[in-house]
């Protein structure tokens, strides 16, 4: 058995633009070190020989965002995220996503989303029986395989002067919901509540 140890670092860099826009700037590098295999992955080979997948103790990683938010009047904020990706395995990525939130009234706010990445396979990865024995390290996860992925979806809020019911302590409540899918086959719907309590 073996630890993972993962050292982060964060750093921000945040502007205003004009009175309706602001952007931040972010790069995180992060490194992680000890077993990164995941032991209940399994990996079959090219002569159906079943071994639990193998990946290499260390890992680098550099994440870099910028953010926008722009404010187009009392009832109506767009934000913006673009992130780029990358790490020691081979792996780069780049995610884009909008939102926005529209004020209907005083204490009623529609929030559509929408989310775009699209990533390359780490170069330990490949697909069913398609490692060879020779091979140092392997996976066959597809979560760090090559696809793209998208999520949209939209979002109820409510937060009344007076409290959810009457309940000054209730201060809001929103729904969402999203839809997810990626190239490698993958779809599901996601449905989440939130709720502030002061």
């Amino acid at each position: 058995f073996k630890n993972r140890n993962s050292y982060n670092v964060s750093i921000g860099v945040s502007r205003v633009i004009s009175k309706r826009l602001q952007m931040m700037l972010t790069v995180e590098p992060a490194f992680q070190e000890g077993l990164l295999s995941t032991p209940f992955h399994r990996v079959y080979f090219t002569d159906n020989t079943l071994k639990v997948e193998k990946l290499p103790g260390q890992r680098a990683k550099l994440p870099m965002s910028v953010r926008a938010n722009y404010f187009m009047g009392d009832r109506v904020i767009f934000r913006t995220f673009y992130r780029y990706y990358m790490d020691s395995w081979g792996m780069t990525a780049h995610t884009v996503s909008a939102e926005t939130s529209v004020k209907i009234n005083s204490f009623l706010s529609f929030t559509p989303h929408y989310r775009f990445n699209s990533q390359t396979a780490v170069k330990y990865f490949a697909a069913y029986q398609k490692h060879t024995l020779s091979e140092q390290y392997y996976t066959s996860d597809y979560d760090i395989s090559g696809f793209n992925s998208a999520f949209w979806g939209a979002g109820l809020r409510i937060a009344p002067p007076g409290g959810i019911l009457g309940n000054r302590w209730w201060n809001s409540l929103e729904v969402r919901y999203g839809h997810y899918n990626r190239t490698n086959g993958m779809v599901s719907h996601i449905i989440s509540l939130s709720t502030k309590i002061k």
